[in-house]
C-alpha cells in the first residue's frame, strides 16, 4: 500500500497556510458574495460561530493555571500595559494620518487592531523558539485574551465612537450575548467538557479556524454588496502597510528595551516582547463583526495585514534569539543582569 501524501507548504515560504486560507476566503467573497437570503443565513451562522468561539475560549482557560500565573504579576502587568495602553495610544496618534495617508475607515480599522488582545499560540511558539519564559508567555497570553473580552469593547466605545458603527445599548447587549455569556458558560462547564476538549484538540482547532473563515466571508460579502471596496486604492493599501510596519517596529523596540529598563532578565524579556507586541486575529475578527456590523470588512483589513506581518517578523526575531549564548546565572540560580550578558546587545 502506498503512503498517503499530505499537502504541506515549503519551509521557506514566509506565509502561514491559514493566512492563505483567509486570503482565499476574501477572494471567494469578492467573486461570490452572499446576497439576500444567503446573506441572512451566512449572518446567522456567523453569529453562532462567534458564540461558539468564545464558549471554547472559556472552556479551555484553566482558572487554576491563571491564578498560579499571577505570581509573576509584574510581567503580566507589563504585557497588559503594552497591549491595552501603549498600542491604543499609538492607534490614536494615527488620526494624524487622515486624510492624506489613511482614509477615515482604514484609520478606524487601524485603531481597532490596536485595541484587540494579544495572541496565545504564536506568543508561546515564538517564546519557545527563542528560549524564553514559556510559562510566562502562556499566562500572559491567557490574561490578555481574558482582559480583551472586557477591555476591547470598552475601549472601542470610548475611542472609536461612531466610527465603530455607533456604540449603543444595543451594541453592548450584542457583546454581552455573543461574547461574554458564551465565555462564562464555557468557564462554568469546563469541569465537565474540559476533558473532551483536550482529547479532541485537533478537531476543535479546525472548528476554531473554520468559524473565523465564516466570519471573514460574511464580513467581506457585506462589504462587496455595499460597494465599500471601491474606497480602497492600491496606494492606500501601501500606505496602510507602511503605517503598520512602523507600528510593529515601535512595539517590538518598546517591549524589548522597555523590559530591560524595568529590570527583567532575558527569558522574561523574550516573553514580554512576543506577548506584548502582537495582536490576535482569532479574537479580533469575531469582535469586529459584532462592533462594526456592515462595516466590518474594512475594519478587519488592517488587523489581517498586521497579523501576517507580525508572524513573519517575529519568526525572524525568534530564530535570531535562539542563537543567543546561554544566559549567565549567579550561584542562586537567577539570571544575570542584562548589562552583564552578551544577549543584551542584540537588537530587534
Amino acid at each position: 500500500m502506498s503512503r498517503r501524501r499530505t499537502l504541506t507548504l515549503p519551509s521557506w515560504l514566509p506565509v502561514d497556510a491559514y493566512i492563505l486560507a483567509l486570503v482565499g476566503t476574501v477572494v471567494l467573497a469578492a467573486l461570490l458574495p452572499a446576497r439576500s437570503t444567503a446573506a441572512d443565513v451566512a449572518g446567522g451562522a456567523s453569529t453562532g460561530a462567534v458564540a461558539l468561539l468564545f464558549f471554547l475560549y472559556g472552556a479551555r482557560l484553566s482558572t487554576g493555571e491563571a491564578l498560579d500565573g499571577l505570581k509573576h504579576w509584574r510581567l503580566h502587568l507589563t504585557v497588559l500595559a503594552c497591549t491595552f495602553l501603549a498600542f491604543p495610544l499609538l492607534g490614536l496618534a494615527s488620526e494624524g494620518l487622515v486624510p492624506f495617508v489613511l482614509t477615515p475607515e482604514l484609520q478606524a480599522g487601524f485603531l481597532f487592531l490596536c485595541l484587540v488582545p494579544s495572541t496565545i499560540q504564536s506568543s508561546i511558539a515564538f517564546t519557545s523558539i527563542a528560549r524564553g519564559n514559556v510559562p510566562a508567555a502562556i499566562c500572559a497570553g491567557s490574561f490578555s485574551s481574558l482582559a480583551g473580552i472586557f477591555l476591547t469593547p470598552l475601549l472601542a466605545a470610548l475611542l472609536l465612537g461612531s466610527a465603530g458603527g455607533g456604540f449603543s445599548a444595543d451594541s453592548l447587549l450584542k457583546i454581552v450575548l455573543q461574547l461574554l455569556v458564551p465565555f462564562l458558560a464555557g468557564q462554568l462547564l469546563r469541569r465537565w467538557v474540559g476533558g473532551f476538549l483536550t482529547r479532541h484538540k485537533k478537531v476543535l482547532g479546525l472548528v476554531d479556524r473554520g468559524s473565523i473563515l465564516l466570519v471573514v466571508y460574511t464580513a467581506f460579502s457585506e462589504g462587496m454588496v455595499a460597494g465599500i471596496w471601491s474606497q480602497v486604492t492600491p496606494a492606500r493599501l501601501g500606505a496602510l502597510l507602511a503605517a503598520e510596519a512602523v507600528l510593529l517596529a515601535v512595539m517590538l523596540a518598546l517591549t524589548w528595551y522597555g523590559a530591560r529598563r524595568l529590570g527583567f532578565g532575558r527569558e522574561d524579556r523574550i516573553a514580554i516582547q512576543f506577548a506584548g507586541s502582537k495582536k490576535s486575529l482569532a479574537a479580533g475578527l469575531p469582535m469586529a463583526s459584532v462592533l462594526f456590523g456592515a462595516h466590518a470588512s474594512l475594519a478587519v483589513l488592517p488587523l489581517m495585514l498586521f497579523h501576517q506581518m507580525q508572524l513573519m517578523v517575529c519568526a525572524v526575531i525568534a530564530k535570531r534569539r535562539s542563537r543567543d549564548p546561554e544566559p549567565v546565572r549567579d550561584p542562586a540560580g537567577t539570571e544575570a543582569g542584562p548589562l552583564s550578558h552578551p544577549a543584551a546587545t542584540v537588537t530587534s
